[in-house]
């Protein structure tokens, strides 16, 4: 068993970990190679971070496969990337399922090439009465557009009668977004050294604790993963109140 696992208190743990992961083109530029082959040689590190999630038994795992600005990347690319999201998907399927794990996809589906949205939703339908966790992939994602799509449908809600203006508030606000059915983010976590958000849920991580790791994306490893929730469980989280008043509680 990993020492670093053995580190984690189970009596506090993150309900929902988020990860950025970053680091795949330049991992392949190292070793002469281009950037499709950084993106193959992800899987494995996806596979760490799920295992490593479902071991200690946190409840909800966000990653962001796909952004809403990577429609923009060379079209071999974003070629390439679905094309191995199709693939990762019937090969993990059956294990996604085994682990008990329930699949979520939030993002905007429609931008979708066919054969993805209908892999990933035929996922979401084989996993949906597993209880053991819950993944969740931002495909086609970006948090700016998802805040203004739900400003939007309660502008349209109060204009039909639906919602009363007076009775807008945080709740309300948050049952509009892709995420309505999800605890917040206690742990965002990002790979390559990169010290930004890049419009990932940007509403759902108000006072989640922040990491970023100086380790490219395909060397993400299980016993990593463990670190964060270690250092994680060694913050204080205040949520806007002083270290006594918390400690008082």
């Amino acid at each position: 068993m990993s020492l670093i696992k053995n580190k984690i208190n189970s009596e506090n743990l993150p309900k929902h970990v988020a990860i950025i992961m970053d680091g795949n083109g330049r991992w392949a530029k190292s070793r002469g190679e281009d950037r499709t082959f950084g993106h193959k040689n992800a899987i494995n590190a996806v596979r760490n971070a799920i295992n490593a999630c479902n071991e200690v038994n946190i409840p909800y795992l966000t990653l962001y496969t796909f952004s809403s600005e990577n429609w923009s990347r060379p079209a071999e690319e974003v070629s390439t990337l679905m094309n191995l999201l199709v693939e990762t998907l019937l090969l993990e399927a059956e294990e996604i399922f085994s682990k008990g794990l329930r699949m979520h996809v939030i993002g905007n589906l429609n931008k979708l090439p066919t054969l993805v949205k209908e892999q990933l939703l035929r996922v979401v339908d084989l996993t949906k009465e597993n209880t053991k966790g819950n993944l969740v992939l931002a495909i086609s994602y970006g948090s700016q557009n998802e805040i203004l799509e739900a400003v939007k449908n309660i502008s349209s809600d109060v204009k039909e009668g639906k919602v009363d203006v007076e009775s807008i508030d945080e709740k309300l606000f948050e049952d509009y977004l892709y995420t309505k059915n999800f605890p917040p983010v206690d742990l965002l976590i990002r790979t390559s050294g990169e010290i930004r958000i890049s419009n990932f849920l940007l509403w759902q991580i108000a006072y989640a604790e922040l990491q970023f790791l100086n380790v490219l994306w395909p060397d993400f490893t299980k016993d990593i993963f463990f670190q964060c929730i270690v250092d994680y469980q060694n913050k204080e989280r205040r949520y806007g109140l002083t270290g006594e008043q918390i400690q008082g509680q």
